[in-house]
């Protein structure tokens, strides 16, 4: 009994789907920083930004490596910080993603020259330069960023970087852990615009004719951001609806619950005006269907009150089932 206890897991298949997801989460990390973000030299925050600009100061080392080199004391302090709590799934993904980077580096640039300069007119044979079109690469960059992140952290792991910065300022400081991702992103980006930008530590002789580059990189942080939120949780456009009517109850009702097949649920309210007792209807539905709802009720009692707002999350019967206690969230 034991023995299944321990190992009944590895026959999972949702144990096998979940690392596959998180591995291909890595490559296609990977993928994105190696042709899209980094020959660019697009600084996306996180501990790979930092090793773009590392790599500008020391280019004989790779962007990877400078990851290994980074994301390894953060993981041991992690580890001594936070214990348990610190999983085994974060470690092989943080160590996993810099080794795909620098195997994809090797094999995308045709010399070591190339691969210190990371020249995209050598990237691939020069098939993907996109030095004329960086909006476009920023953004298919930060899309696939985000999707492999995303998958990374929808497994229950993380990528780790200024995520664990960002959880040791939150536990020490106090600092709301969005904003300690923020502030340690807003820190890389301004060491990017110092060192990119304005040729800081560098034998860039173009004078900071790259600082433009700081705003593409506000833009890709922006992107992946939003493709995390959505790979996570999908896309949640569910709408908030409550309704005040002083008739036509029954005929509200018989609508919710048979035309448009779902449940509510009535709150006791009052009229502060009038103070008249009244009965709020309390009703979500997906976006697609709110048009559809208005016209009905419009028809049903014109005089109807009614408030129509953003459901950032809906649990239970007929959307998504309650998170576990150990699950990651977007938020």
């Amino acid at each position: 009994m034991r023995f299944r206890e321990i190992f009944e897991p590895v026959f999972s298949l949702r144990w096998w789907w979940s690392w596959i997801s998180i591995f291909f989460g890595c490559f296609v990390m990977a993928a994105g920083f190696v042709f899209f973000i980094n020959p660019y030299n697009i600084v996306p925050g996180g501990v790979y930004g930092a090793s773009i600009v590392l790599h500008n100061l020391f280019p004989s080392i790779q962007v990877g490596t400078f990851g290994y080199m980074l994301d390894g004391p953060l993981m041991v302090l992690a580890v001594v910080l936070f214990g348990k709590g610190f999983g085994a799934r974060t470690i092989i993904a943080a160590m996993t993603t810099p080794g795909i980077m620098n195997i994809m580096s090797r094999l995308a640039y045709p010399t070591q020259e190339a691969l210190e300069a990371l020249d995209p007119s050598q990237l691939l044979g020069g098939r993907i330069d996109l030095s004329n079109d960086l909006m476009l690469t920023t953004i298919i960059g930060a899309v696939l960023i985000g999707i492999g992140v995303g998958l990374v952290v929808r497994n229950q792991a993380t990528t780790g970087g200024t995520d664990i910065v960002a959880m040791i300022l939150q536990k020490y400081a106090h600092i709301n852990f969005s904003n300690s991702v923020l502030l340690a992103d807003s820190m890389v980006v301004l060491s990017g615009l110092l060192v990119i930008g304005f040729g800081l530590g560098t034998d860039d002789s173009e004078g900071g004719a790259g600082w433009l580059l700081s705003l593409y990189s506000l833009i890709a942080i922006y992107v992946a951001s939003r493709v995390i939120a959505y790979v996570i949780d999908g896309a949640s456009y569910d709408k908030l609806i409550f309704i005040v009517s002083d008739t036509h109850q029954e005929e509200l009702r018989r609508y919710i619950t048979s035309d448009l097949d779902r449940s509510a649920t009535y709150i006791k309210a009052r009229g502060m005006y009038t103070g008249d007792e009244k009965e709020m209807i309390f009703l979500v539905v997906s976006r697609k269907e709110v048009n559809s709802v208005q016209h009905i009720i419009k028809e049903i009692d014109p005089k109807a009150f009614m408030v129509v707002t953003d459901a950032y999350d809906t649990f239970g019967e007929g959307f998504k089932p309650l998170p576990d206690k150990d699950d990651l969230q977007a938020s």
